[in-house]
């Protein structure tokens, strides 16, 4: 399988580019996100999954392997296959899709095309538990102690998220707060009284 593929973009258009490397053009699929960040005649490098099919081998690229790796558990999901998968992270980055998956935010998955609420109720079930801390907290997360457990940050963001606030302003207020705290109740306090202070 390929790891990433590093060359000059040749083509772009509304599902892919193509990416010259050594003499030979890769189609690759990629989400908007990557589209967006796409200009002819730049160098990119972009973390790759190789799909085999029947009928088909696909490659898929990403900005990050943090993207690959959520696209990647996506697809584990049963009734989520790549174009999906792909949709998804069209519409969330992977740190927002973290987010919605610890929260529980079945809502925000339902308005991808193509996912019900069925599936979204099965996609959070299945991945919820898999979410990393650092995928929630973004790059800040180095001012967190190391020894925060990765369950204090979920679990916070799931009770203010159970409060009715939604996921994405959860995780941004459990971030500005959680390398201050020790427990999960310390940072639910700290968030609310920010929060109450607007």
């Amino acid at each position: 399988m390929y790891a990433f593929i590093n060359g000059i973009i040749d083509e772009i258009d509304s599902s892919g580019v193509v990416i010259e490397n050594n003499g030979i053009g890769y189609f690759v699929q990629c989400p908007t996100s990557v589209l967006h960040s796409c200009t002819v005649g730049n160098k990119m490098k972009l973390f790759t999954y190789q799909h085999v099919r029947e009928d088909a081998i696909i490659l898929f690229g990403f900005l990050t392997k943090e993207d690959r790796t959520m696209f990647l558990r996506l697809i584990s999901v049963s009734g989520i296959g790549p174009k999906i998968a792909l949709q998804v992270l069209s519409s969330l980055s992977a740190r927002d899709l973290a987010i919605v998956l610890v929260s529980g935010d079945a809502t925000a998955l339902t308005k991808v095309p193509g996912i019900g609420k069925k599936t979204a109720q099965r996609v959070i079930l299945e991945l919820r538990e898999k979410v990393e801390n650092d995928e929630l907290v973004g790059t800040s997360q180095q001012t967190v102690n190391t020894n925060f457990a990765s369950s204090m940050v979920t679990d916070a963001i799931y009770a203010l998220a159970a409060l009715g606030y939604s996921s994405q302003e959860a995780a941004k207020a459990v971030e500005a707060v959680a390398g201050d705290c020790k427990d999960t109740e310390s940072i639910i306090r700290a968030v609310l009284r920010n929060l109450d202070r607007r």
